[in-house]
């Protein structure tokens, strides 16, 4: 059959356009109609030939960059694990302000604060001591700080802001004289001078004072007695057989009354009392004392 001269010219045009774009058009049908094009893909398959664009570009197939390799688009960068944060296994102690063997104003002050604090009963003096050791470790105890019986900046903090500003008078107490005077009957021969007045036992030969420390006396229902006493007996590591409770460096001198160092006024200071006994609190002072009294060595215990 003839196909007439623009149906000719149509049929050249779309064959030119599908092998332009690569297909190819199929032969008409029976009934007489032009096929549609089909894609035939171009030689060397599709990286050889056309390329199909990214979705959106208005086009089925564009041409790429001469030269140009075909590359996948870069991954996002993998995310670098994070360490958890390093939790350190101990806090460091605090600064140590003063201990043991230091002296000076700044130490007198510490002294009149725990004097005001009821856990040091003689001083200030300046240097730092054994009972001021004693002193600070049963603070520290009371308030759940560690017991090193050193001066370190979280103490001293805590001290100051339970406490005022010492005045001159506490500073500076008269040289020597205790916060009550003497008791006339401990200024003749070998006497433990205790005075409940200012819960203080001195130590006393002739008259002279030997050694000074602080003491705690019985409770309300088991009150320490007064009187004029002497040293019946003394007992190193002794138990106590009614409360069971140790006993070092006891010096008995009225009954089951006894002068001896004492683990609870260590730790508590004054906010108990004993059965009726004198509790010493520096261990180091009432070894000595304890090593220098002597069976019959006078007792007085006086208000």
């Amino acid at each position: 059959m003839r196909i007439p001269g623009s149906s000719a010219a149509l049929l050249a045009s779309a064959a030119a356009l599908a092998a332009l774009c690569g297909c190819t058009v199929q032969p008409a049908g029976a009934d007489g109609k032009q096929g549609l094009p089909v894609h035939v893909e171009p030689p060397g398959g599709p990286g050889s030939g056309a390329a199909r664009s990214s979705p959106g570009s208005g086009s089925i197939w564009s041409s790429p960059v001469p030269g140009a390799a075909r590359t996948a688009p870069a991954a996002p960068p993998a995310a670098t694990p994070t360490a958890p944060p390093r939790v350190a296994s101990s806090l460091p102690a605090p600064r140590v302000l003063w201990s043991r063997g230091d002296s000076g104003p700044a130490v007198r002050e510490l002294q009149a604060r725990l004097r005001q604090v009821a856990w040091l009963a003689v001083g200030p003096t300046g240097s730092y001591d054994g009972p001021t050791e004693q002193a600070v470790k049963g603070f520290q105890g009371k308030r759940g700080l560690p017991r090193t019986g050193a001066t370190d900046a979280v103490t001293w903090h805590r001290l100051v802001a339970m406490t005022r500003p010492p005045a001159r008078g506490e500073l500076y107490p008269r040289a020597g004289q205790p916060a009550a005077a003497v008791d006339p009957r401990c200024l003749t021969g070998r006497v433990l001078c205790i005075s409940k007045t200012s819960r203080t036992l001195r130590w006393m030969v002739g008259g002279r004072t030997l050694s000074t420390m602080a003491v705690r006396f019985g409770a309300q229902y088991t009150p320490t007695r007064e009187g004029v006493f002497t040293v019946y007996w003394k007992s190193r590591h002794h138990v106590s057989t009614l409360y069971h409770s140790p006993m070092p460096y006891a010096m008995f001198f009225s009954g089951g009354q006894a002068v001896h160092y004492s683990y609870d006024f260590a730790a508590r200071g004054y906010v108990g009392g004993s059965h009726g006994c004198v509790n010493v609190r520096d261990e180091t002072a009432i070894a000595r004392l304890f090593a220098q009294v002597r069976i019959g060595d006078k007792v007085v215990v006086s208000r």
